[in-house]
């Protein structure tokens, strides 16, 4: 192999191996928010144990944003929330399974 191939291969495993990095990273960072939804859905069923949940209200953040809002409407748009980070995590991972195959690909390459 000549020298610029042998670059060109590093190069390509390199941007192979980013991609897979950053989408494990997404990964974690939506993994992340899961688990705190699944927290403030747990901690607003808990509350509906002890209280009347139709009268109470609850703070949620939305972006940067606090809102106190009815903690029926808080816990609908927080399981809402997860249905939606599911399907993203499980889009990223099947994403993962194809950088991560192509990157193989481009190590067997050589």
């Amino acid at each position: 192999m000549a020298n610029n191939e042998v670059i060109k291969l590093l190069q390509d495993l390199e941007n192979a191996g980013e991609k897979v990095l950053s989408i494990r990273q997404e990964i974690i960072d939506l993994d992340r928010r899961r688990n705190s939804n699944r927290e403030a859905i747990r901690s607003i069923k808990n509350m509906s144990k002890t209280k009347d949940i139709s009268t109470e209200k609850a703070w949620i953040a939305i972006g940067n944003t606090f809102i106190q809002i009815p903690a029926k409407n808080a816990e609908k748009r927080l399981e809402q929330d997860q249905k939606e980070l599911d399907v993203a995590i499980n889009k990223l991972r099947s994403r993962l399974k194809d950088r991560v195959n192509d990157l193989r690909d481009i190590e067997g390459r050589e």
